[in-house]
């Protein structure tokens, strides 16, 4: 699995640390940016890491800013991409398990870096159940179908 991550200036710490924990535990990773606390605007480097999973460049992304709000509604506007902001594990279980997100949103200000690594745990060994939720993707990606640029 390799997973595409990216940050504004308000994640970088906690996008650094997630790196660290991708490294120890052997999970490839490309780094989107940004490589500072230098104030930059999120949609650049968000856009970037949702268009490397929409395109296949990579299996699952993880994005980060202050909040996560702002790093999950730019992700959503890429065609085929399902992010989640999760603030703990059992949120970040069933956003794989129901949703099959494929992207998680994180806050750097709104978790600590303890439950951060927890909830990549869980977001990174948690599958999809299919079934059911199955169904509702498929309505989603009709609803993209109809309403989203074909040209992102």
């Amino acid at each position: 699995m390799t997973i595409a991550i990216g940050s504004d200036h308000a994640g970088f710490k906690l996008k650094q640390l997630i790196i660290e924990y991708l490294t120890k535990e052997g999970v490839s990773h490309i780094d989107y940016g940004t490589n500072s606390t230098e104030s930059v605007d999120y949609p650049d480097f968000i856009f970037t890491v949702a268009k490397a999973v929409s395109e296949k460049k990579a299996d699952r992304g993880i994005v980060i800013c202050g909040s996560g709000i702002g790093a999950s509604i730019v992700a959503n506007k890429i065609k085929g991409i399902r992010a989640a902001r999760c603030e703990n594990e059992y949120v970040a279980r069933f956003s794989r398990l129901h949703n099959d997100s494929n992207i998680l949103a994180l806050g750097e200000r709104v978790i600590g870096t303890e439950i951060a690594v927890s909830i990549v745990k869980v977001w990174l060994n948690t599958g999809f159940e299919g079934g059911r939720h199955q169904r509702r993707l498929d309505k989603i990606a009709e609803l993209e179908r109809k309403y989203l640029d074909p040209g992102i």
